[in-house]
């Protein structure tokens, strides 16, 4: 049988010069990246707030011993770190209690339960005598505030003050602390008001 002449050895160029390999094809250039847009004024406050007001927090009290005792209900508390055993929180600047954390060395967490809606609204109201009867209390470690009752609670150290627009983060090490008496369920914050979890 004859070969195909359009198979087997590449054919001669008119020079006589047979080709060992067919050229690339030219590159094709690639599209730009898409801009982004450009940000032209801030993000709206109101915006930023109603979008962390549909996340569910768990609620605490933080106490610090002074002059008087202070405290105040926060929402941001978080655990950093296990080895060191680090928290931290968030506290407005312009707060009544920051005077008094802005000075100590050590302050209280109290974790709270379903049931301490009202200490919790005690610790968040503008202007309250926040340890007066009914909020039940007395000294733990290192003098500082201890409330009765909490799910559970911490003395730590405080390490650090950060600035963060109009709050503080306050960074700070468990240096003593149990959970409470039989666990119950925990008092959650959503959508601007107290929530017990739900199953």
């Amino acid at each position: 049988m004859t070969a195909s002449p359009d198979l087997g050895t590449p054919a001669a160029t008119p020079s006589g010069v047979v080709p060992t390999s067919i050229p690339a094809p030219a590159p094709v250039p690639l599209p730009a990246p898409p801009v982004p847009p450009a940000v032209t004024a801030p993000f709206d406050p109101t915006a930023f707030r109603a979008v962390f007001r549909r996340h569910a927090a768990g609620v605490a009290v933080i106490t610090a011993a002074g002059a008087r005792p202070a405290g105040f209900t926060a929402t941001s508390l978080t655990s950093v770190s296990a080895d060191p055993p680090l928290l931290s929180f968030g506290i407005s600047s312009t707060g009544s209690a920051w005077r008094t954390i802005a000075d100590a060395g050590h302050v209280g967490v109290h974790i709270l339960g379903e049931h301490q809606e009202e200490v919790a609204a005690t610790f968040a109201r503008s202007g309250a005598d926040r340890f007066a009867p009914p909020t039940a209390w007395g000294p733990g470690p290192y003098g500082v505030p201890l409330l009765e009752d909490v799910q559970a609670w911490l003395v730590a150290r405080v390490l650090a003050r950060i600035p963060a627009g109009d709050h503080r983060i306050v960074v700070a090490q468990a240096v003593a602390g149990a959970p409470g008496g039989e666990a119950a369920r925990p008092l959650l914050y959503h959508h601007g008001r107290y929530n017990a979890l739900r199953h």
